[in-house]
């Protein structure tokens, strides 16, 4: 139902609720005094009803603001298997097991000849009947989270800051301080190129999904047809895919993973910096 009729309707139904409380409702029990207030708070939803047609984008949200969070799904969590390489899901009394293969890719379209063009058209057409099961082949742009590799940078130019200090306090002035200052200007270098833009990452890769009545069936299932999807991958496309694994598995289905929590934020910030500056 239309959010605007539902509402119009929710309004004019608690106005006539409140209105056939007022006139049921006898003297000792209502007050007359009493019986006012309650028809003009019926006469108020009276109004909010007809208002509602023309500014509902005003009232529909005063009575969304309480949710706090976006409900995606109803369905039962999916969890990490014992071995980490697939995804379960219990489903109806069965256990969905899903794993996910790693195609890598080392060409692009933009460097290719229109005869390899054809070529890799065939290979993507050889690719999708590789299996009598359903798959899912998808390439996915990333963005990628350096916050521990911008760390890492950090704390090498803090490193070898200490090791010049450490340098220019000793008694003889060694030689190695020019290694030293050279280490440190190149580790500034890339760590001023590492912070100036984001960066993507791009991610192809096949998904395959098996049931099972018990969880070791699934996960037995669906690995043995990712064995197979590896197979088929590698004698079409020459690469060597593999299963992915632990963590690298959440890249796929938590939306954290997808688009980093903390590298969106960094951006953002340095934007409104930008723009006030």
């Amino acid at each position: 139902m239309d959010p605007k009729i539902f509402t119009l309707l929710g309004f004019l139904a608690i106005s006539v609720v409140l209105i056939g409380v007022a006139i049921s409702l006898p003297a000792y029990v209502l007050p007359y005094p009493a019986k006012l207030v309650v028809l003009f708070v019926a006469l108020f939803f009276d109004v909010l009803a007809f208002s509602s047609r023309h500014y509902s984008y005003l009232i529909i949200p005063m009575f969304k603001q309480h949710r706090r969070k976006i409900v995606i799904s109803t369905e039962e969590p999916y969890w990490l298997s014992s071995t980490e390489d697939s995804i379960l899901k219990k489903e109806k009394g069965e256990y969905i097991a899903t794993a996910y293969v790693s195609i890598p890719m080392y060409r692009s379209a933009t460097e290719m000849s229109d005869e390899e063009k054809i070529d890799f058209s065939r290979q993507v057409s050889r690719l999708i009947g590789i299996s009598s099961d359903p798959i899912r082949f998808t390439a996915e742009l990333y963005m990628m989270n350096k916050d521990s590799y911008i760390q890492m940078l950090r704390d090498a130019i803090s490193a070898a800051e200490n090791e010049e200090s450490q340098l220019l306090q000793s008694a003889e002035q060694s030689p190695d301080i020019d290694v030293v200052r050279g280490k440190i200007a190149m580790w500034r270098n890339v760590l001023e190129s590492s912070s100036k833009a984001p960066s993507m990452e791009l991610v192809s890769y096949a998904s395959i999904s098996a049931s099972g009545s018990k969880e070791y069936e699934a996960v037995s299932m669906v690995q043995q047809k990712a064995r197979e999807v590896i197979s088929g991958i590698s004698t079409t496309f020459g690469v060597t895919p593999l299963i992915v694994t632990g963590r690298e598995i959440l890249k796929f289905v938590d939306p954290e993973q997808m688009a980093p929590f903390s590298t969106i934020t960094t951006e953002i910030e340095q934007r409104t910096q930008e723009a006030v500056i």
